[in-house]
């Protein structure tokens, strides 16, 4: 089978262009082949046994599979992170959070840098900024046992500095009582909790909605801000003088999330736009 047969098994699911990109990730992740192999034709010169899983991946991706759960990997931030059906695949919308966080500077204190990551699902944001903002020490929470495990794997494939925790965000005074965290530690919070509310279901991808973790995306259609009321009560007790919170958000609170930060006594609360145009993330401060 060669590589337009391959891209037109996936026309049901995937326009040409989107069909086409995940053939070619296929043929490289799994199989070594650049687009110039491709090109050339080297698709139909695996071998058999090459040929025989590849079929077994087509079959997984004609029943719109995800192709990061296929591959168990995804692309964030320029690294390949491990990721299965127990996490989020983490999108580009979030790697967009994390150059804003590290583009917000860092103190000048002889400290480290404390960061705390709720909900942190494969770690990528944690990962990433353990990485990427030096002399900082990261702090990631999840829920999931499952994901705290696909999480620290990461952190050691990368070379990642992380401490991974079980904690619940919807609990978090009450379980911090036995860690020994202190109050007014954190530097800078930042979460993706889930926010898609049940009813927008019908407005989703099925791959998303037939394979990825319902905890890691959807909140009660009667309570869209559980998680983010939760998490900006803890961040406005928990975060130094001067502590940041950063939120991915549904655009279509964005506003509700920004009167209740101020209701807090937040300042200098600002949404941001993602590179699309859409109000994606939430910016505060802690005076």
């Amino acid at each position: 089978m060669n590589y337009e047969q391959l891209c037109q098994r996936l026309s049901n699911i995937y326009d040409a262009g989107e069909a086409k990109a995940i053939v070619r990730w296929v043929l490289d992740v799994r199989f070594g082949l650049s687009t110039a192999d491709i090109y050339c034709g080297k698709v139909t010169q695996l071998s058999s046994n090459d040929q025989a899983e590849l079929e077994k991946i087509m079959l997984r991706l004609e029943k719109a599979e995800p192709v990061q759960y296929v591959l168990g990997v995804a692309d964030f931030c320029g690294r390949q992170f491990h990721v299965a059906p127990g996490v989020l695949i983490p999108r580009p919308e979030t790697a967009e959070l994390c150059r804003i966080i590290e583009e917000g500077g860092r103190r000048n204190e002889e400290r480290e840098y404390q960061i705390l990551d709720i909900g942190t699902g494969s770690g990528c944001i944690a990962i990433t900024l353990a990485l990427n903002i030096p002399d900082s020490k990261i702090t990631a929470w999840d829920i999931s046992d499952a994901a705290l495990s696909i999480a620290e794997g990461n952190a050691k494939a990368l070379g990642a500095n992380v401490i991974f925790e079980h904690q619940d965000a919807l609990n978090i005074h009450h379980s911090t009582l036995h860690t020994p965290h202190s109050s007014s530690q954190w530097d800078i919070i930042v979460s993706n909790p889930p926010y898609i509310c049940r009813k927008e279901a019908d407005e989703m991808e099925e791959n998303v909605l037939k394979y990825e973790p319902d905890t890691a995306l959807f909140v009660p259609d009667d309570d869209p801000l559980l998680f983010y009321r939760h998490i900006m009560n803890y961040a406005y007790s928990a975060l130094r003088s001067g502590g940041r919170l950063y939120f991915e958000i549904n655009p279509l609170y964005a506003d509700s999330i920004v009167e209740q930060l101020q209701q807090l006594g937040f300042t200098d609360v600002e949404k941001i736009n993602d590179q699309f145009g859409k109000a994606r993330f939430i910016k505060a401060s802690k005076n």
